[in-house]
């Protein structure tokens, strides 16, 4: 008998990789751009000609129908998006993720509305998992410790250098892809990363504002709303790709929309300031500007750690294809970037 088949939706050509995600089916990718009517007149029929199909769409790129057809059919669902540990390089520079989220419900990032991670957060039982709750002190420490992030791509260097002598309360400002979802769903209103600067700036007006630019906008992949130069007047500007874990060295005080980058602060107990909703804001964590009626639970940093890199993220080791825990993919991680350095 044939694989049962798997329908991506929304992957770009070059995410192949998912194939190792799920090497028991067969993947059936489906273009990123359909014609109106392509989803009805063919993809409808494909979907339920075996009844072992599932389907994944990469964010909301799949047709917009696709969850409501899956739902009534009874075909497994799930969204698709990068995971909190990805790479030792951009997503945009096409290096296939160590780690994927997949959610029933929504994305992650979406404030709108429940998501899975969201009524993990809401739901689990902490207290009594005492396996778990061991498991996540033990590797947020290895995180720490190994100055591990999200992607990696950042030079280390000594961060003295760059900031200077420190004489006054740091605050450091976390510059995001002013595109990207994760502001649009995260976020109620519209805001910029010089908005942000201008926030922080007049809500700190004795510190040094320091002022990160997203990698991509740094290496051009990605294009920006508001240009670094315009507030250079009140806020110092990175202007390398410096490493999160240097970039956080001497800081006191972290401003964000929605980057993960704050949750990372949060680890290292720096004060952290959303201006969206985050997945890791609304549990008294967090100076929260974005209210979320929903989340009306206090939680620790270790327990938020928990359930999003833990229970929610999935890994998967590059070089073997095999599942792998956090732990491992820490290491996996620590050793690709040792070797990237030494190359």
């Amino acid at each position: 008998m044939p694989a049962p088949p798997i329908f991506l939706f929304g992957f770009s050509k070059w995410k192949t990789f998912m194939r190792d995600w799920f090497p028991e089916y067969e993947p059936k990718f489906a273009r990123v751009t359909q014609w109106p009517l392509e989803f009805s007149l063919y993809w409808k029929r494909r979907l339920l000609r075996d009844p072992r199909t599932k389907v994944l769409a990469w964010q909301y790129r799949g047709p917009p129908q696709l969850k409501a057809f899956c739902a009534l059919h009874g075909i497994p669902f799930r969204y698709v998006e990068d995971g909190f540990l990805r790479s030792v390089a951009l997503g945009a520079l096409r290096v296939p993720p160590l780690s994927l989220a997949f959610d029933r419900q929504d994305m992650y990032f979406n404030a709108t509305r429940p998501t899975d991670l969201e009524d993990m957060l809401r739901t689990y039982d902490f207290e009594k998992d005492h396996v778990l709750m061991a498991r996540a002190r033990s590797a947020r420490e290895q995180l720490l410790a190994s100055r591990l992030s999200k992607y990696n791509s950042g030079h280390s260097l000594d961060i003295a250098s760059v900031y200077g002598d420190r004489t006054r309360k740091r605050v450091l400002v976390i510059g995001q892809v002013e595109r990207d979802a994760s502001i649009a769903y995260g976020c109620a209103k519209m805001v910029t990363n010089n908005d942000l600067v201008r926030l922080a700036a007049s809500e700190n007006p004795d510190a040094q504002i320091i002022y990160k630019p997203h990698p991509e906008v740094m290496k051009g992949t990605a294009e920006t709303k508001s240009k670094p130069e315009l507030v250079r007047d009140i806020a110092m500007i990175l202007t390398q790709d410096i490493s999160l874990a240097d970039a956080f060295e001497t800081v006191d005080h972290v401003y964000t929309i929605t980057s993960l980058a704050g949750f990372e602060a949060l680890l290292r107990g720096i004060k952290v300031t959303t201006i969206g909703c985050p997945f890791y804001s609304g549990w008294g964590l967090t100076d929260d500007r974005q209210p979320n009626l929903r989340r009306n639970r206090k939680l620790s940093i270790d327990e938020v750690f928990a359930a999003a890199y833990i229970l929610y993220a999935k890994y998967l080791d590059p070089v073997t294809k095999a599942p792998i825990e956090i732990e491992q993919a820490l290491e996996r991680l620590a050793r690709m970037r040792a070797e990237q350095m030494a190359g």
